[in-house]
């Protein structure tokens, strides 16, 4: 995302909506006729000490391969296969249904119809791309390049610039227009310049893939491989403007307000009041650039590169947006490069899965609001709720206790998690979609019409009140959040799925290490990160620390960053500690927070075991659970190029180095692999 929100567990896949969503979470035991999920998924061949990650999960991972259609498996996956068949039948009913014109079973049964018409898809081939394919061949000067930019953004294609429209980082009751660097083919730009072998390769791959479809557009060889060479060429030169992905987490380096008037400085020659004009963007005076270095390269391209160039460009990053939505010879080379060169998967997912995700971004809360209602009951909504009290209620004591904080910097850091807002479950207000167009006409067409809802539902937020109740993720999503600027949390309904537990079969080990670690404190830390911690209890980037405070709580950035940048993963391939600082600090304290929280509830203080594991062992096991997942190499070698999350083993084995109850739990001693003396352990929360 290119907003201030902090995207928190983001797994490799996403998890189960099993029947834990149903009923709620309560405190319990595992059902004697049924094997301990736990237990289960345990390889007692590792020791935990060693590898808690394997420990936890080895069998599991054992008995669950990789699919070929999959560049990664995990509970996450599963999960989602049950989420997918609810959205399914939802829209299978909504396309037959003959609902009423303009109503919400319309819109998705249209949809849905459309995207699963594959005969009607590949009749059409690029057709529904004409018209925009038409206003590209017409550019023939850099002047020309700005309105069809603005046009391309509109329908959802990142060509060149990336304007969105946000809550302004040091006044987040204001919305502001940002530009951030965007425009690149590749994920970053670190695979235009590495030299390993495995991103060259990636690159010579790029080339060609980027000449095939043109090739697919009509255009023969030798002038689809010289157009393939102009992109990359000009994508090389945005690459080397761009900055890096730890450079991306520092919220002040990446704030550069200014006057649109200023803007021809920093871009000569460019208009940006005709240009924002052309974005439908009304009576902007100011702008935040996150990279003006990125956007002076801009400038300067526009004025040096010939139309040729231009035209080049814009065909492949049309034709790159909506190859999925196009006919089969479109969509399979995009797989072939995308899903499998760049992230190891052998053959395309199921057309039906693809066309869900497509519907999940036009409309998602829609295909929310008939979800919840079938499937998380206000009931449940409740019971997490109070989890999420629980685990607030840890983290305060936490603060208090510090011995590293003055009693000054602990009063504001206690005001701020006081006003953290917690959102569970599902929004109370929904997003309206009654100004969204969907027809039976053409699957690209409709992907097209709810990008430009999505484009205009943004823009018009500029100049109104900041809507704190809107969330950025659907009910059905598995994942969650925290957003600086509105200083909350949002913990999706599928967020707290377990899959093939009921709920009384759930004890609140599981519950408080699935859930209360990885998800609530995770999030909740996230506000006291190396990024969220320079926001105050108002969303405002602003220093609230003491300068001692400041200090002490960067040496212990420092040291986590230090650990995470010794652990090597694929080949020569290591984590980026600096990049991956946030996700790691969030980790380590959701952990030791939601730990506290437990240790209140009555199956802690009874100690009695289930599955032959204590409380404690049952708790940092289901906090392993979360991330029972596995990849290929291809995306393993992407995922470090490109996310700021750790590998999933490092998430269980990195922050369990760091937690002395968990040495406590599983006797780790001196002399194994996770092991790390009391006085080379991170303490920060």
């Amino acid at each position: 995302m290119t907003h201030t929100s902090a995207i928190g567990r983001w797994l490799l896949a996403a998890p189960l909506l099993g029947t834990a969503l149903l009923t709620g979470c309560q405190s319990g035991g595992s059902s004697s006729n049924k094997p301990d999920v736990l237990q289960a998924s345990l390889d007692t061949t590792a020791r935990p000490g060693d590898d808690f990650f394997q420990y936890a999960n080895g069998t599991w991972l054992k008995q669950h391969p990789i699919p070929a259609s999959e560049s990664n498996w995990g509970i996450g996956k599963e999960v989602q296969n049950e989420v997918y068949a609810r959205l399914r039948a939802l829209s299978e009913d909504a396309a037959k249904a003959n609902a009423k014109a303009g109503s919400t079973q319309q819109k998705i049964g249209d949809f849905w119809g459309t995207g699963m018409d594959s005969v009607a898809i590949n009749k059409q081939g690029a057709a529904p791309l004409k018209a925009e394919l038409d206003r590209i061949a017409a550019i023939r000067s850099g002047a020309d390049v700005p309105a069809e930019v603005a046009r391309l953004q509109m329908i959802g294609v990142d060509a060149l610039i990336g304007p969105y429209v946000g809550q302004d980082a040091k006044n987040s009751e204001k919305m502001a227009l940002h530009l951030y660097q965007s425009g690149l083919g590749l994920p970053n730009r670190d695979y235009y310049f590495n030299k390993d072998t495995r991103t060259r390769n990636i690159r010579q791959q790029y080339g060609r893939h980027v000449q095939r479809m043109f090739q697919l557009l009509g255009q023969d060889s030798a002038t689809a491989k010289q157009n393939s060479a102009r992109v990359v060429a000009l994508e090389t030169k945005l690459a080397a403007s761009s900055r890096k992905l730890e450079d991306l987490r520092d919220p002040y380096r990446n704030y550069n307000k200014m006057a649109v008037a200023e803007l021809p400085k920093l871009t000569p020659g460019l208009d940006w009041a005709a240009l924002l004009r052309q974005m439908e963007l009304q009576k902007v005076d100011t702008v935040i650039v996150g990279q003006p270095e990125f956007y002076r390269t801009v400038g300067q391209l526009l004025k040096s590169a010939p139309a040729e160039d231009w035209r080049a460009y814009l065909q492949w990053q049309l034709a790159h947006a909506y190859a999925p939505t196009l006919s089969q010879d479109f969509d399979q080379e995009n797989f072939r490069f995308y899903g499998t060169v760049l992230q190891g998967s052998k053959q395309q997912r199921p057309r039906w899965k693809r066309v869900l995700d497509a519907e999940e971004s036009a409309m998602g809360e829609a295909l929310g609001q008939l979800f919840v209602k079938e499937y998380f009951s206000p009931a449940t909504k409740q019971r997490y709720e109070q989890m999420t009290q629980n685990v607030m209620a840890a983290f305060r004591e936490h603060i208090q206790q510090l011995d590293w904080m003055s009693a000054e910097t602990k009063q504001k850091a206690l005001v701020k998690l006081g006003k953290i807002t917690p959102k569970v479950g599902y929004p109370d207000k929904w997003k309206d979609f009654s100004s969204l167009d969907v027809k039976r006409d053409s699957y690209a067409q409709n992907v097209m019409r709810a990008n430009e809802w999505k484009y205009r539902y943004n823009i018009n937020k500029l100049g109104k009140p900041v809507d704190r109740t809107e969330w950025d993720m659907t009910p059905q999503t598995y994942n969650a959040y925290y957003n600086p600027s509105n200083n909350e949390i949002v913990l999706p309904a599928a967020i707290f799925a377990i899959p093939g537990l009921k709920d009384e079969e759930a004890d609140d080990a599981i519950v408080y290490g699935y859930g209360g670690a990885s998800t609530i404190g995770h999030e909740l830390t996230h506000g006291f990160d190396d990024e969220g911690s320079q926001f105050d209890e108002k969303g405002n980037l602003r220093n609230w620390w003491t300068k001692q405070d400041r200090a002490e709580f960067q040496k212990r950035v420092n040291q986590i960053v230090r650990q995470f940048n010794g652990y090597t993963v694929l080949d020569s391939l290591h984590i980026n500690g600096k990049a991956t600082a946030g996700e790691n600090i969030a980790d380590l304290g959701g952990i030791v927070i939601a730990y506290d929280a437990f240790k209140k509830t009555d199956q802690f203080k009874k100690g009695e075991k289930i599955g032959g594991l204590t409380p404690s062992q049952r708790y940092f096991l289901g906090y392993a659970l979360g991330w029972q997942s596995h990849q290929r190499d291809e995306q393993l070698a992407q995922r470090i190029m490109t996310d700021v999350h750790s590998p999933a083993q490092y998430r269980v084995n990195g922050p369990m180095a760091d937690v002395p109850a968990f040495y406590e739990a599983f006797k780790v001693q001196p002399g194994q692999k996770l092991y790390r003396a009391d006085t080379a352990q991170v303490r920060i929360w």
